[in-house]
């Protein structure tokens, strides 16, 4: 077995290409058909990616700073301080610096983190189930529904980059740099909350862990247990990195790595939140205020319950809702079964965190896939069933979905509302 020493860290970039030459392909077609089908429609695909819905507050954002807001006649009031700044920021960089403008600059930003991002969930999966699982893994994130989205100028691929290697750092005792860039992921969107949990969870886990064992026994890294087996077929021992690591890899010789992980993880999160609630005067819960004039909250999922059942009242939208519990079932039986595979508690925090947050937000029911997308440890259990699959057979069914998916993606970003 292969200890983390003789390992490099991050994987090097040969030994993830397939992983990101497959997404590329898959965020290629879904390109093509998009370009397609909006030509057909008289439409730009351009502006479909980088100026609608979403991308264009966050390109306000990046021209004029915070401050703007539509006041709706049903006295709703829409206010840019719901949009957290690291994307803006990273627009008004790449503008400054280059000849695009700044919604052109949220693609520029965004192409390179979505393969950030596919590159962190290789990690990931290689790190605990070997290199054909990671490449499953990045495949199947690439080929979702929604995945057109992770080719426009939103936050869903930077955020997924920044908590898929926030994870692989704290998964390989790197504390500091999983702390730095859960800070990162805070500041990208509300959901940066997951990745601060995620973090906390496995440094308290990992202390926890080592007052019980003793002194003399070497920690085992954020209280990680061992991973499953490699699949069938599958000679790399690159999925037992966890289990052979020595305390000097993992941190465990000194407390201060993990305290200042700690330290670090929540300061993007909390920043924006209390700079918020200081500029509308609110104090601490004036983002909650902000969320409020757009109508969104948590509540629990009550209001995401009594919208599937309208669904029931006429017999072609019951269709729709039917589909609706169909795919909130799924969600919850990917849960089940990532705890079932014994994945690491991180992953298990991270994913459980998105899950709940995007399902129980109390509007923009439309939006959930989307919501869903960065919780990428539930595609873990269908990325190793499909690892145990012979290649071919594994191509042609990622092939087809990727068809499917690119279709869907096309009459999507087509239609009237915000994905």
């Amino acid at each position: 077995m292969t200890d983390l020493a003789t390992r490099p860290a991050p994987p090097r970039l040969r030994r993830a290409a397939p992983a990101l030459l497959g997404y590329a392909a898959v965020r290629a077609l879904g390109v093509v058909v998009l370009i397609v089908w909006s030509a057909a429609r008289d439409k730009s695909a351009l502006t479909l990616l980088s100026a609608r819905w979403d991308a264009l507050w966050y390109t306000r954002v990046a021209e004029l700073g915070y401050g703007y807001e539509v006041r709706l006649p049903n006295g709703d009031v829409h206010s840019n301080l719901a949009f957290f700044p690291l994307l803006p920021w990273l627009e008004r960089a790449v503008s400054a610096v280059t000849p695009l403008s700044h919604a052109h600059a949220g693609l520029a930003v965004g192409t390179p983190a979505s393969l950030g991002a596919a590159w962190g969930i290789f990690a990931v999966a290689d790190l605990l189930y070997g290199r054909r699982a990671g490449v499953c893994a990045v495949l199947l994130w690439a080929v979702l529904p929604v995945g057109i989205v992770q080719s426009m100028a939103y936050t869903e691929a930077l955020f997924t980059a920044l908590a898929a290697w926030s994870l692989y750092g704290v998964l390989t005792g790197r504390w500091v740099t999983a702390g730095v860039l859960a800070a990162l992921a805070g500041l990208t969107r509300p959901v940066g909350l997951a990745v601060v949990a995620a973090v906390w969870a496995a440094a308290i886990s990992s202390y926890v862990r080592e007052r019980r064992r003793g002194p003399t026994t070497a920690p085992s890294p954020a209280g990680i247990p061992v991973p499953a087996p490699s699949p069938p077929g599958t000679s790399d021992p690159a999925h037992s990195f966890v289990r052979n690591r020595s305390p000097e890899a993992s941190g465990g010789t000194s407390w201060w790595p993990r305290a200042l992980g700690m330290l670090l993880a929540p300061l993007g999160v909390a920043g924006y939140v209390l700079w918020v609630g200081r500029r509308t005067g609110q104090g601490p819960l004036g983002y909650l205020d902000v969320q409020a004039g757009w109508r969104n909250g948590f509540d629990g999922g009550y209001a995401f319950a009594l919208f599937v059942a309208d669904k029931f009242t006429s017999f072609p939208s019951a269709l729709a809702g039917a589909g609706l519990i169909a795919g909130v079932a799924a969600v919850f039986w990917l849960y089940v079964l990532c705890v079932r595979q014994g994945q690491p508690l991180p992953l298990l925090v991270y994913a459980g965190v998105v899950t709940a947050l995007a399902l129980c937000a109390s509007s923009y029911f439309g939006s959930k896939p989307r919501l869903l997308m960065p919780a990428f440890p539930l595609l873990l259990p269908l990325a190793l069933a499909l690892a145990r699959v012979r290649t071919p057979r594994s191509a042609a069914v990622l092939g087809g979905v990727a068809a499917v998916s690119a279709a869907y993606g096309a009459f999507w970003l087509n239609g009237s509302g915000p994905p």
